[in-house]
């Protein structure tokens, strides 16, 4: 039997998390990581990951991700009203043929908090469809029950939640489209804000997952030429742009490009190349540290639109700052994918892709017109204006309503 050990509680008011939580698989060397940074209205809202070497530290730099992410949607009169940040992690190899077990095993140990405290769905290395599968083998119908608690019509919601995810947009399904269109539309919008005319414009993305591959979908769409995409495989390059949606058509499951949909003009180079293409805009999509103070030297591109969690760290940030490269984080330019779900399933957006798209780019385009606004008029970097945003909503949150 796999049981978590809480190894650290607190009222939620300091600096430190609400909650930690450490599982030690007995059946694997897997230890998992549960981080509740707060709650609100008894409830908080993040994500589950899975990737060999995931570590405590990363995991609750991810559940304050989360609350920052969850508070910047903040909105008077809006039916969502924020949760609190969390997120769950585990130390394994998601491609290992023993994950599935290990996921199952680590849910099972977190069902009382999944079910009351932690509304939860996929992350790196974790689907959302095994999650929704594996969840009823051990009682809890839905990753989102703990959400219930605090909804009016709980059976009103889950009806537009299912006409949301059985919702398909251009052969894909709208929930795996949503983050990367709000990535898109960041991305768009900071590029308006510097000058950059899409039709004119670069972009590489690293990750073709359902987060990257919709980011290239929206940004080609625009006009932006997609001319690097990065996968486990290496780097799919052509100065003069890539058939976007041949490549999402053929893709696998695991968001890897299938080669031999690959035109006579497009060229395929080695994976540690994909920092130094020369592009206007470049989109880490698949995970967190990987753009460091040892390689952010190589970058060429004049954005960065965080589409992963954390793929910059805070000192290869600095040295980009200093040389003119900008970032918009992550807990902005990401964000659409969980304000989405909430969206729906409080009732601001009825779960068809029209009123989802129109939401996301209203709301996405909104917050990174008001975070330019801050950084220019107040000689901030993005991250400080995006902070300072999100600190004063998450104020007026906490003095709204229950915190606990």
């Amino acid at each position: 039997m796999t049981l978590p050990n809480a190894i650290g509680a607190s009222d939620g008011d300091g600096d430190g998390a609400f909650f930690e939580s450490v599982w030690r698989d007995t059946e694997s060397d897997a230890t998992g990581y549960l981080v509740i940074d707060r709650l609100v209205r008894g409830v908080s809202s993040g994500g589950l990951r899975m990737r060999a070497g995931c570590t405590l530290d990363e995991v609750r730099g991810l559940a304050r991700g989360m609350t920052l992410k969850e508070s910047i949607h903040f909105e008077d009169g809006a039916q969502y009203v924020p949760l609190g940040g969390a997120k769950g992690g585990i130390d394994f190899d998601p491609y290992s043929p023993e994950a599935d077990g290990v996921l199952r095993r680590f849910l099972t140990a977190m069902a009382p908090l999944i079910e009351k405290r932690w509304t939860m769905g996929e992350d790196f290395g974790v689907q959302q469809t095994t999650i929704d599968a594996m969840l009823p083998e051990i009682g809890i119908s839905t990753s989102i029950k703990a959400a219930e608690q605090v909804v009016d019509a709980p059976e009103a919601a889950q009806l537009r939640m299912k006409t949301a995810f059985a919702s398909v947009v251009g052969g894909i399904r709208l929930d795996e489209l949503v983050g990367g269109y709000g990535v898109a539309r960041s991305a768009l919008a900071a590029m308006e804000r510097r000058g950059l005319v899409p039709a004119e414009s670069t972009a590489v993305i690293q990750g073709f997952g359902s987060m990257g591959g919709a980011t290239a979908r929206y940004l080609a769409e625009a006009g932006v030429r997609v001319v690097g995409i990065v996968d486990v495989e290496g780097v799919v390059f052509n100065p003069r742009g890539l058939d976007v949606e041949e490549l999402l058509r053929t893709r696998s499951a695991k968001g890897n490009v299938d080669r031999a949909a690959l035109r006579a003009e497009d060229q395929q180079l080695p994976a540690d190349q994909w920092l130094g293409l020369e592009t206007d805009v470049l989109v880490p999509a698949a995970i967190s540290y990987c753009i460091t103070e040892e390689n952010q030297a190589q970058i060429r591109a004049t954005l960065i639109a965080e589409a992963a969690n954390m793929p910059v760290t805070p000192e290869a940030e600095a040295l980009l700052t200093a040389r003119g490269v900008e970032v918009s984080p992550d807990f902005v330019a990401n964000s659409a994918t969980n304000a989405w779900w909430w969206w729906v399933f409080f009732g601001d957006v009825d779960g068809t892709p029209e009123q989802s798209f129109r939401k996301i780019a209203e709301r996405l385009e909104t917050l990174s017109h008001e975070m330019f606004d801050l950084a220019d008029n107040k000689d901030m970097t993005l991250r400080e204006a995006a902070f300072n945003l999100a600190s004063q909503r998450l104020e007026t949150i906490t003095a709204t309503f229950p915190v606990y």
